[in-house]
């Protein structure tokens, strides 16, 4: 069974990781909520905040390859992708959400890193609103977790 064991807690010890976040400007009301509650969650669960390296792009599209620049520089335990995608009249919406995604995924394979996906994709900026700070706290959560469970493996 992949993660915590069955009747078993996660382990969400942060101390002593090495954190990169890579944080899509577009959308930047959204992406400083996402990250001030990132950032506070992972304080929360003991990563050092200068054990946390975080870096801005334009936005979504820009979020994989800087997080591959990240995996590429090395001494990361996992990487964080914040962004927004809001909803719009066009096929852009769909190119973006899933382009980005599928960036992600592929950064966190081949570089075998655990990468914390919170591009949100919503209809709407107040589905936006009603999930940055809970996103962002996921986000923390999942990237602590994953550092755990893979170290677990080894």
């Amino acid at each position: 069974m992949f993660g915590a064991e069955k009747g078993k807690a996660a382990n969400l010890d942060g101390k002593g990781l090495y954190i990169g976040i890579v944080q899509a400007r577009f959308n930047e009301s959204i992406t400083n909520a996402l990250a001030q509650a990132c950032r506070a969650e992972l304080a929360s669960l003991g990563v050092a905040d200068d054990h946390i390296e975080h870096v801005c792009v334009p936005g979504a599209l820009e979020i994989p390859v800087a997080l591959q620049g990240l995996a590429e520089k090395g001494g990361y335990d996992a990487l964080i992708a914040l962004g927004c995608i809001i909803r719009g009249e066009t096929y852009h919406f769909e190119l973006v959400a899933n382009e980005s995604a599928a960036g992600v995924t592929r950064v966190s394979l081949d570089y075998q890193l655990p990468i914390a996906n919170v591009i949100l994709t919503t209809e709407n900026l107040e589905q936006a609103i009603a999930r940055q700070t809970e996103k962002g706290r996921d986000g923390a959560r999942v990237a602590v977790e994953m550092c755990n469970l893979l170290d677990g493996l080894e």
